[in-house]
């Protein structure tokens, strides 16, 4: 009798694969073959963790502190961020509604669990980080993509929210700073899209996963305006701990046992060990590495754009934040796959493709991460001036 596997949901058929992954593979066989590779493709800071946090995940694991914490984190370390917004933002955030995570990735997950009925609508920019149409899509909601362009800076605007609002929209979902275009959604502009929301009763979700990565002005957070909003964050990007798995959720207070229900049953709670690492975040001797971490990114933002717009990509906006620059390659191609292909195979620079991020113009755009030094950056332009011209 043939072996008959199981199929798998309807929903697999509307998650797509990561495509910078692929690229990524196909570098790293590259690599393997003694190719040089630079990598501007990945969203991952070059940086390792800093030492003090490094010392003290070590003495959490010395003392033998492995076991579950609760669900909605410990209590010491909700604190330690509710007092990082009162420093850093002058606002009040209860550390009772602050949820620490499995990543940025396990409070997004949360956020739609708990918001988003089947055939609901969610409002995004088009480009935007994948996973959270993904996300949306896993929770049998709708991920609508809003296609912006550089007059708004790649971000929605409450006009744009009004109009496309209808009968089955329940959220809207920003990005400040974005991933890919590294651009901040302005407070008046914020601003104006909550209360847009707010007259059509439906609810707001902000991704501030690049917080303190920010270059020219501060990021102002969205619970500057209200504790109404669901806030994503994550030590992943501006404190250098992507693996190990830790970001956090603000939810507003009448949705806090939902998500803490939601997280004891779906990932029981975020490892231990880093929960007590992160604790060490906040000293001064580690924000003072992250400074330093902060004007090496500014230095390599202000190499990148102008020399990538020297040799005929167009940076329609300087990014303000995170570490990305989106760049149009139209003079060079409309098809932005295969051009990233074409750029690793024959010069060995790994970048990522406008598909992406969404559909708007994805084949003419290309993310261009600057998570890589300063020497092989100057390096990529040169072998990229000599591909292209």
């Amino acid at each position: 009798m043939p072996v008959v596997y199981p199929r798998v949901a309807r929903r697999m058929a509307d998650i797509a694969p990561f495509h910078v992954m692929e690229l990524l593979a196909r570098a790293q066989q590259l690599a393997a073959t003694g190719r040089s590779i630079i990598h501007m493709e990945v969203g991952e800071p070059d940086f390792s963790t800093a030492a003090p946090i490094v010392a003290a995940g070590r003495q959490a694991l010395a003392e033998g502190r492995t076991g579950y914490t609760s669900a909605c984190g410990l209590p010491a370390l909700r604190e330690a961020i509710a007092a990082n917004y009162a420093r850093r933002h002058g606002v009040d955030v209860d550390p009772g509604c602050i949820v620490v995570t499995p990543g940025a990735s396990g409070a997004l997950l949360l956020a739609a669990g708990v918001l988003m009925n089947p055939g609901e609508r969610c409002l995004l920019a088009d480009p935007t980080y994948p996973c959270n149409r993904h996300f949306l899509r896993f929770c049998e909601g709708e991920a609508v993509g809003i296609p912006v362009g550089a007059d708004t800076a790649f971000q929605l605007t409450p006009e744009l929210v009004d109009q496309h609002w209808d009968a089955q929209t329940r959220a809207v979902m920003l990005a400040s700073p974005a991933n890919p275009t590294g651009t901040l959604v302005p407070p008046a502009v914020m601003q104006g899209i909550r209360e847009i929301v707010r007259a059509h009763g439906g609810a707001l979700i902000v991704d501030e996963i690049y917080h303190g990565l920010v270059y020219d002005e501060p990021a102002v957070t969205a619970l500057a305006g209200g504790d109404d909003v669901f806030v994503v964050n994550s030590f992943s990007k501006y404190y250098g701990m992507t693996g190990w798995r830790l970001g956090w959720l603000v939810a507003p207070p009448p949705c806090v046992r939902d998500v803490e229900k939601l997280m004891q049953n779906l990932l029981i709670a975020a490892p231990t060990p880093a929960q007590y690492a992160a604790l060490a975040a906040f000293t001064p001797e580690a924000e003072a590495i992250f400074e330093e971490r902060r004007l090496a990114f500014r230095q390599r933002r202000d190499f990148l754009v102008p020399a990538l717009r020297a040799i005929g990509f167009e940076v329609p906006v300087m990014p303000q934040g995170a570490f990305y620059v989106y760049a149009d390659a139209s003079r060079f191609t409309d098809d932005s796959y295969s051009f990233c292909f074409r750029v690793l195979e024959e010069t060995g620079v790994a970048i990522t493709p406008g598909i992406d991020f969404g559909e708007y113009q994805a084949g003419r755009y290309v993310r261009f991460a600057y998570t890589t030094s300063l020497e092989a950056l100057q390096d990529g332009v040169d072998r990229l001036q000599r591909f292209l011209h």
